[in-house]
């Protein structure tokens, strides 16, 4: 029995071992499939909705054939027309190289997108349809149902976009852009710069200006401003346009040299310093205007004519900006921002003669709605040189009177002052500043609601002369030396009538007031002779020189003593009036010759009759001078030593201008 027994649970053990490995085996095939069985797992939903149609309802199945039917036929023709908009992109040639044929493209893709655009609401409604069915009768997993909707949804954005450039994939976007660059291409290779400088600069009748575009790329160009204006490209067109023609203005100009434009109030001194750069202001305005800007104006209204005057006026108005229109207009606002001068007010007039040229050209070219800011910066200038030139005029004859407390010029010379303000005055009677300065007053006048009479002007001036002779007598009282006094005076006289004779103040002020002042000249010349020189001839008086038998000695004594009293008397009197001088030539060669023969002839006869009584002794002590030797010194008084030429230069501390006339070179004359 124990036997059998102890078989028994050998045999189990054996087949309890056997029943293990296979567990393991068993266990370790389960690990292997563990992958599959999640696999399975995971495509069990999908298939479930697969076989759903299956266990969904047959009608509803044979309901969902026909709405398939429906949207498929739709989209299917929408796809067609996407797949031959993409066949275009390989057509888009070169516009440059065949623009009609680039426009035709063009054309089938606009048509093709609109097709697009009319028929793809309806597919994606068809199509939504459908997934609304699927979804209400559950023939379809959710999940599908889902995903259907998020793609319909993508659908429907795609499809409202503002500019419908989703519906082509861009294409479209990329063929006016091409549009665009040949639009900027044929400008810019279309416009030339002028090759000049500052001396090519046209006259009054000359007309040059850039050449207009040839007629037949003006029409390639209107036929792509209509093609991307029709796409809402006008800005972009307009900002092309504006770039290209505006940097070929500026070009242009650069030649000019207009670097002065910038300047600023800081960067000068006076209006003088800037002379140059003023008078080449106006004929540079009157360039840019009348030629630049005035072939740019012609040439916006031939481009941009069919799309209305707000649009072109609008272009052409930026191109004058940017071409540099508002730097000229910045620079004559600077000029009136400048410290007072009396030279202010010619520059000032100056400036508005040259926009007074340009007005009308002005008013055509800057009148529309669109040059606004120009309108606005030309009238603050206008009103600024207006306002400017005006209070200058009215406050001359102040200034004038201002410099009566300087004292005269050392020289017996003419004050700078005298010599300015009458070439000053002859300039604003004369062609080129009287008719400015009569309208720059009727105008101011008239913004004042008074009335401007020409007597007016003539008025002041008179005021403004009769302000200048009272400064002579001021002037003349100011000389220790009442001989001085009189050179003074025969200096100012001489000029007063021989400057102005002829001239326009002189015809102003009259005949008589011109014979006055040659009267007066002659006068105090004779004066100035009779108490200086010709009390000279009294010192060699013959008085006890009459010659006899014992009175030798006598006699030789009195001629030494009268000829060192007259050698003293004519070298202090040389040596004072060496430092005098008398400008005018000819009043100068008389005055000299009137002295010398108030000298020489009685020194001669004195000499020949008395010097042997001194020459014998071999003293040249008392013969000091020859004859000819005093009418050589005679000769050369009064010659005005050579100075450097100037110009009245006036600053202007709290806004007026100061007395410092004397410190200026009294014979220079303004130009």
């Amino acid at each position: 029995m124990m036997e059998k027994g102890v078989e028994h649970l050998i045999s189990a053990r054996k087949s309890m071992r056997v029943n293990l490995e296979k567990s393991k085996d068993i266990g370790l095939s389960l690990e292997k499939a563990r992958p599959r069985l999640v696999e399975i797992n995971q495509r069990l939903p999908s298939l479930e909705a697969a076989i759903r149609p299956i266990r969904a309802d047959q009608n509803a199945l044979g309901a969902v054939v026909g709405h398939i039917n429906r949207a498929v036929v739709p989209a299917a023709a929408v796809l067609k027309v996407f797949d031959a908009i993409h066949g275009l992109e390989n057509s888009l040639s070169d516009p440059e190289s065949d623009l009609p044929g680039y426009f035709g493209v063009l054309k089938r893709l606009k048509e093709a997108l609109r097709f697009l655009g009319e028929n793809c609401d309806m597919s994606i409604q068809w199509l939504a349809d459908i997934v609304e069915y699927l979804e209400d009768h559950n023939v379809a997993d959710g999940k599908f149902i889902s995903s259907l909707k998020e793609a319909l949804t993508a659908l429907r954005e795609l499809h409202s976009g503002e500019d419908g450039s989703c519906l082509d994939g861009g294409l479209l976007e990329v063929a006016l852009d091409r549009l665009e660059n040949e639009f900027r291409r044929l400008l810019t290779e279309n416009s030339v710069p002028l090759p000049m400088s500052t001396s090519d600069l046209p006259g009054e009748q000359a007309c040059i200006a850039p050449s207009l575009l040839p007629v037949a790329v003006i029409k390639k160009l209107q036929s792509i401003l209509g093609r991307l204006v029709a796409n809402n490209r006008l800005e972009k067109c307009v900002s092309i346009y504006v770039e290209v023609r505006s940097s070929n203005v500026r070009e242009s100009l650069q030649a000019l040299s207009l670097d002065y434009l910038e300047i600023s109030v800081s960067e000068f001194n006076d209006v003088q310093s800037i002379e140059g750069h003023i008078a080449n202001w106006g004929k540079h305005l009157e360039f840019a205007v009348k030629h630049l800007l005035e072939a740019e104006y012609k040439l916006c209204n031939d481009v941009f004519d069919r799309l209305g005057l707000d649009v072109w006026m609008g272009c052409f108005a930026k191109i004058a900006s940017q071409a540099g229109i508002l730097a000229f207009l910045q620079f004559g606002k600077t000029v009136t921002e400048s410290k007072k001068d009396p030279i202010k007010m010619l520059k000032l007039l100056d400036i508005f003669a040259s926009l007074n040229k340009l007005r009308l050209d002005f008013n055509r070219l800057f009148g529309g709605a669109a040059c606004a800011e120009i309108q606005r910066l030309t009238r603050d200038l206008i009103k600024r040189v207006i306002d400017g030139a005006s209070e200058l005029f009215w406050e001359l004859q102040v200034q004038v009177e201002l410099q009566r407390q300087i004292p005269p010029p050392p020289d017996g010379g003419v004050p700078k002052l005298i010599i300015f303000i009458t070439d000053y005055c002859n300039k604003l009677l004369g062609d080129d500043y009287k008719p400015m300065l009569t309208q720059v007053l009727v105008i101011e006048r008239s913004w004042k609601r008074e009335i401007f009479q020409e007597r007016l002007l003539f008025d002041e001036l008179l005021n403004i002369m009769r302000a200048v002779q009272l400064n002579l007598e001021t002037w003349s009282k100011g000389y220790k030396d009442d001989t001085l006094s009189c050179v003074f005076l025969m200096n100012n006289h001489c000029h007063l009538y021989k400057d102005l004779k002829g001239t326009k103040l002189g015809i102003l002020l009259g005949d008589s007031w011109l014979r006055e002042h040659e009267q007066y000249k002659e006068y105090y010349s004779v004066v100035f002779l009779r108490e200086s020189w010709a009390k000279l001839p009294a010192l060699l008086s013959r008085e006890g020189l009459i010659l006899f038998s014992g009175g030798r000695a006598t006699a030789r004594d009195l001629v030494k003593k009268r000829l060192k009293a007259f050698n003293e008397a004519f070298d202090d009197m040389y040596k004072k009036q060496s430092n005098w001088i008398i400008l005018d030539k000819e009043l100068r060669e008389k005055t000299c010759q009137l002295i010398i023969q108030a000298i020489v002839p009685v020194y001669r006869s004195y000499m020949q009759n008395y010097g042997p009584l001194v020459e014998q002794e071999g003293n040249s002590k008392y013969a000091k001078y020859t004859v000819q030797s005093l009418e050589k010194m005679l000769n050369s008084l009064f010659v005005p030593k050579p100075t450097r030429q100037g110009s009245f230069k006036a600053r202007v501390p709290s806004g007026k201008f100061n007395n410092s006339v004397a410190d200026q070179n009294q014979t220079a004359i303004v130009k």
